[in-house]
């Protein structure tokens, strides 16, 4: 049975039933009738809306909020997960006699210290870089946004991977002050056995030795390590995602699932992760070598591990540390998003003005 276009409109249920918004919506019965009074709705038949997500609105205070907190969970997380990695890592650098491979490291750690020792270091590690993820993706949404703003929406579009570079270099910046002293107990309790068990009795011991400036002694050598690392990753997945949605993907990423957005994110992250490792590796060799050794200077650490142990010494072990860490740290964090109503990151390409197109063309 066919109805006229008029009786099917009016067989519709009129929005102001379901909608938890009585001023946002209007009936339509076929005419332009205005909804009716709060009261008339008090007291008829009403549907129940059914809860719908908080939608956090882009570059508010609770995005850059919700940013942080991503943040804090998926470096702190990550990295408290592949502290054995990270234990084994830091031993080779600082001692590749004992440490020669990462098979024998482990055999050397389970024959010393047992299984507790593999996780030994875990405290400062957690706190340490929940801090510099909490500053690391917050600020790095904020100096986009910033840099971008500043440059206009024509030289955004076009120099996109400096804008990616610029805003997480200066998040970096601050990310690495919060680091820093959790680094420096960090590297001493994990290579220095009988030095401290944790965080708690690790710092005292160290300010007491070194004084409070010495937990800033490895600073520029982190940054040094941290900041090429981390304009990579930032500069490299942003425009890896892309290229994925682009050429990879065969849906246009806002009609990709949830899952799917999340998969190339994961790879992604993995990929920049390689690049991350041989970018800032020589710096990471640096960072271990100077916290573990009072008083040693840059010169001492080239020295003692030659030009070539700085590029290399480590390396296959941080490769397959770090990409499995990018790659999880941008699953957490877009998992995150996702899970407060934000879009994952990357993957849509600006819209250029006309002038931008013009310029494009040239």
């Amino acid at each position: 049975m066919e109805f006229p276009a008029t009786s099917r409109q009016s067989l519709l249920i009129p929005g102001f039933l379901y909608s938890s918004s009585l001023t946002k919506n209007a009936i339509d019965f076929g005419n332009p009738s205005p909804p009716p009074s709060r009261d008339v709705v008090s007291k008829s038949f009403a549907i129940p809306a059914p809860i719908e997500p908080r939608k956090i609105e882009m570059y508010s205070s609770s995005f850059y909020a919700a940013a942080t907190i991503g943040g804090m969970l998926s470096c702190g997380l990550t990295h408290t997960a592949v502290t054995p990695l990270d234990l084994v890592k830091c031993n080779m650098q600082i001692d590749p006699s004992k440490y020669k491979s990462i098979s024998s490291g482990f055999g050397v750690l389970l024959k010393e210290q047992g299984l507790k020792g593999f996780f030994r270091g875990w405290v400062p590690t957690l706190l340490g870089y929940s801090a510099q993820g909490a500053c690391k993706y917050g600020f790095y949404e904020f100096f986009k946004k910033y840099y971008s703003d500043i440059v206009g929406p024509e030289y955004a579009t076009k120099y996109k991977t400096l804008i990616y570079a610029a805003g997480s270099a200066s998040a970096e910046v601050i990310a690495d002050v919060a680091l820093c002293p959790f680094e420096a107990v960090k590297v001493r309790v994990q290579t220095q056995p009988g030095f401290a068990r944790g965080l708690s009795d690790g710092l005292p011991k160290f300010v007491k030795s070194e004084g409070y400036l010495g937990l800033y002694k490895g600073i520029v050598p982190l940054w040094g390590r941290q900041i090429p690392y981390t304009m990579v990753k930032f500069a490299t997945f942003e425009n890896i995602v892309e290229l994925m949605y682009k050429h990879v993907i065969p849906t246009p990423k806002d009609q990709c699932s949830n899952i799917q957005q999340l998969g190339v994110s994961f790879a992604g992250g993995y990929i920049a992760g390689v690049f991350c490792a041989i970018v800032s590796h020589p710096a990471d060799n640096l960072v271990s070598f100077l916290n573990n050794s009072k008083g040693a200077t840059v010169g001492d650490a080239v020295k003692n591990l030659g030009l070539m142990g700085l590029f290399t010494r480590g390396l296959p072990l941080r490769i397959v540390m770090i990409g499995t860490l990018t790659g999880a740290q941008w699953l957490i964090y877009d998992s995150f998003k996702v899970f407060v109503g934000l879009p994952t990151t990357g993957g849509v390409t600006p819209a250029a003005s006309p002038a931008t197109a013009e310029l494009a063309k040239m």
